[in-house]
């Protein structure tokens, strides 16, 4: 069964479906080495799609998006109370159907990955998997080897203590009276890292993840995304225990 060239090329990320049906009518979508400027064109499985001189790869059956998630979006599908939720950073035909893998909460940046696949985003939430993630926070003061210590062993929260991290200092910041930490863990908690920075005295300014499993933001900016290809989809799947 075919699927419309419009549809098609919001699927792959190319652009929303009406500026996707803008770049047909305007002669850049080639389908099979033919220019195509019918928006009703249909493709098939195995059909090679360029759009504006780069080819596509074909949607996966599992769809994930990447996210840079900006901060003041909540990862709800919605809420009434924050109207700026994560699907409104995606077109409507793209969002449709997917769910936030896990949440970041209001102010936290970064990678956030949304699937209309149920199973991997258990997997990949669920600590008995131990999909790591990694984080960059920016606290206050200069911190200490005993906080990096007692961070990477496990701090007790009130929800029980945390399971032993890895912790780098990336930097001292002298000037603003800051430090900054990558943080990588394997729990996903309600607001851990910075519930973890604050049990050893050091509030968070500012927090961002930076990787998922063998995921990584690469250059998108806050607010930008992409689809991820077949290969990543069947490495994310790996790493989380699923065949391809």
């Amino acid at each position: 069964m075919g699927t419309r060239l419009v549809r098609y090329l919001a699927q792959c990320g190319a652009a929303s479906r009406r500026g996707a049906a803008d770049l047909v009518r305007q002669g850049l979508v080639r389908v099979n080495g033919q220019v195509t400027t019918n928006v009703a064109c249909q493709v098939q499985p195995g059909d090679q799609v360029i759009c504006d001189g780069k080819p596509l790869a074909a949607p996966s059956e599992t769809r994930v998006v990447l996210l840079y998630k900006p901060a003041g979006a909540v990862c709800s599908l919605r809420d009434p109370h924050n109207p700026r939720t994560v699907l409104d950073c995606l077109p409507p035909e793209m969002g449709a159907g997917l769910k936030p893998v896990g949440r970041l909460d209001k102010q936290t940046t970064g990678l956030l990955l949304l699937t209309d696949d149920g199973d991997l985003a258990f997997r990949l939430t669920h600590p008995r998997y131990k999909i790591p993630k990694t984080y960059r926070a920016t606290v206050d003061g200069e911190v200490s080897d005993e906080a990096v210590s007692r961070l990477s062993e496990g701090v007790l929260l009130e929800d029980g203590p945390t399971a032993p991290a890895d912790i780098r200092r990336v930097r001292y910041d002298a000037g603003h009276g800051q430090t900054v930490l990558e943080l990588r863990i394997h729990e996903g908690r309600n607001r851990q890292v910075r519930r973890m920075c604050e049990a050893v005295g050091c509030g968070v300014r500012r927090l961002a993840r930076t990787e998922y499993g063998p995921l990584d933001l690469g250059r998108l900016k806050p607010g930008e995304y992409r689809v991820l290809t077949p290969t990543e989809v069947r490495r994310l799947r790996s790493a989380a225990g699923l065949s391809s």
